[in-house]
């Protein structure tokens, strides 16, 4: 009868460590509900697009910074982008108003690109609902490595 093989404390420990690091580093090791938001503390229209993310069931964390401009510039998005909020979900950022179909759309397709911006708080975008349903036609921007964008999405409008 043959023996089995048996493992070192040490071994079986370093084996366990190493499955957790890969598992830690690997695409989507997150669940891809988990969202961090990065907002001012008195803005309102933020709160309400939090409240939009959550309803279509992704799980946010709110953060209150003072000023948002050094998490936009960690994560790339060029200051022409900017909105009142950042989030950062699955190893991307989303800028401002930014609907919850299109963050499950970037999810599953999983493009090149630093993330998604809608820029100019749109009125009727996600947040941005008024009482008497005002909507402007507006477009999520997809945020290309390098700083240009091209247009993800149309919401309020026809297509080209």
């Amino acid at each position: 009868m043959r023996s089995m093989p048996t493992l070192s404390r040490r071994a079986f420990l370093a084996a366990g460590a190493g499955s957790v690091a890969v598992a830690a580093c690997a695409p989507g090791a997150r669940s891809s509900t988990e969202l961090a938001v990065y907002k001012t503390p008195t803005c309102a229209c933020c709160t309400a697009w939090v409240d939009h993310m959550r309803a279509a069931g992704f799980q946010a964390r709110v953060n209150e910074l003072p000023s948002l401009r050094s998490i936009r510039s960690s994560q790339g998005v060029p200051e022409a982008l900017a909105s009142c909020h950042t989030a950062l979900i699955g190893g991307y950022v989303l800028e401002g108003h930014v609907p919850a179909e299109d963050v499950r759309k970037l999810l599953a397709e999983r493009p090149e690109a630093v993330g998604l911006a809608v820029p100019a708080m749109p009125l009727g975008s996600p947040g941005m609902e008024t009482p008497d349903g005002q909507r402007e036609p507006y477009e999520t921007l997809l945020i290309l490595k390098g700083g240009g964008t091209r247009v993800f999405a149309r919401h309020g409008q026809a297509a080209p």
